[in-house]
């Protein structure tokens, strides 16, 4: 299974949920250039996400739920930080959007995000989403666990 995925930044002052919102803990057991394996809870479930290199804006993706107890001991075996946010899903214009409000380490970073069905699918853009970051691997949750966002503002 492919994932297509375009990512920007939200414009905060602009965004205001029309949905409850699900929160996020996830951490990586392993990244490289070629695969990253995720463990996410999300509310109460588990979830183990494999990751393929991205061509393009495409990815291999595999996902599968897991018992929540199990996620809580694979998050203890994660390399570098958990990554909280609280995720909102909202439909614009017919197609979901995913708006990521990090949490902790990551505060007052926020992203929208759009999965595609190809890669030249034309999307409007909401009002409340601001600068494209695809390609900018910074914003890639699993570089976040890494690199928090708040020490990019300390530096």
């Amino acid at each position: 299974m492919n994932e297509i995925e375009r990512k920007f930044l939200l414009k905060n002052e602009q965004f205001t949920p029309t949905s409850a919102g699900i929160r996020i803990r996830q951490g990586y057991l392993t990244f490289d250039t070629e695969r990253v394996v995720r463990v996410r809870i999300a509310d109460e479930n588990g979830f183990i996400t494999i990751k393929g290199k991205m061509e393009g804006i495409t990815r291999p993706e595999f996902e599968y739920e897991i018992p929540k107890n199990e996620a809580e001991l694979m998050l203890k075996m994660c390399l570098n930080d958990i990554v909280e946010k609280i995720r909102y899903k909202e439909i614009y214009n017919g197609m979901l959007w995913e708006v990521d409000i990090f949490k902790n380490e990551n505060e007052g970073l926020s992203i929208a995000e759009i999965e595609l069905a190809s890669e030249d699918q034309f999307f409007e853009i909401p009002f409340w989403v601001g600068e494209e970051v695809t390609f900018d691997k910074r914003y890639y949750n699993s570089w976040l666990s890494r690199n928090p966002f708040k020490k990019w503002q300390n530096s």
